[in-house]
């Protein structure tokens, strides 16, 4: 199966980093948030990539080319003008990146890469700013199990500020990370058959909006419920928070091993 990775947006509310490079290419831990993802599916199993690009998809695209180069120990003798290669750390990953317009939404961009999705039976789909623990592989049995169009994966959102325990008018502690309401919402982690594509329009058709809609009205949406960690990269703080877990080896994302 392919993992279609929606990494062509904006990115504005954090533009203190998105000035420089598109939003998945922001770096958690020395290594982009992309990087990030894309091991979450290759220790499911998936190491087939479509990246749709869009904000700047030329860096992207360098990265890729000289992938081998960042992930390798190297010498370089200038005399002699050579490069000697020391060890190799190299990805078992085919990548394909696709422009998919700078404009274009999120749903026209899906529709962009339809030809590299023709032969699949269902392929995954997910947001380049994005990280968790969820189980991927049992998000592709379960999406086979209902036999339904799509899937999505149900998640519990993060609070954005702490909580104050307060009891009788009295502050008794704090919360530091509390859910929020209680209820799911979704965690852009997605299974789907390639009968989406014949709810998007056109380059200007949210694939959050009409197609999403129409599919659940239509029943034919279930939600894969995942428990464990989710959590979005849409602020510089949501940014920080994220390095500090990896720098401390508390990455609850990291279900991989080195």
């Amino acid at each position: 199966m392919k993992a279609v990775i929606l990494a062509g947006g904006l990115g504005t509310r954090i533009s203190e980093e998105t000035s420089l490079r598109p939003k998945p290419m922001i770096e958690i831990g020395g290594r982009p948030i992309l990087w990030h993802i894309m091991k979450l599916y290759s220790h499911h199993g998936v190491n087939d990539f479509v990246i749709c690009c869009g904000y700047m998809g030329h860096v992207i695209k360098e990265y890729f080319a000289n992938y081998f180069l960042h992930m390798s120990d190297v010498s370089f003798d200038l005399r002699e003008n050579t490069m000697s290669v020391h060890i190799q750390r190299a990805e078992p990953w085919s990548v394909t990146l696709v422009d998919t317009g700078e404009s274009s939404s999120t749903g026209g961009r899906i529709r962009r890469v339809s030809s590299y999705l023709e032969n699949e039976d269902c392929f995954f789909l997910t947001y380049g700013d994005g990280v968790s623990n969820i189980d991927i592989a049992s998000s592709r049995e379960f999406h086979l199990s209902h036999g339904k169009k799509a899937t999505v994966s149900a998640v519990l959102p993060p609070a954005r500020f702490g909580a104050l325990d307060i009891h009788d008018g009295v502050v008794r502690g704090f919360e530091e990370k509390p859910h929020g309401d209680g209820a799911h919402i979704n965690g852009g982690f997605f299974v789907l058959s390639p009968e989406i594509l014949d709810y998007i329009d056109d380059d200007d058709t949210v694939w959050e909006g009409g197609p999403m809609e129409k599919l659940a009205s239509e029943g034919q949406m279930m939600p894969f419920m995942h428990e464990g960690f989710w959590y979005p990269m849409d602020t510089l703080r949501d940014k920080t928070r994220l390095d500090n877990l990896w720098r401390s080896d508390r990455a609850p994302w990291k279900v991989w091993s080195d």
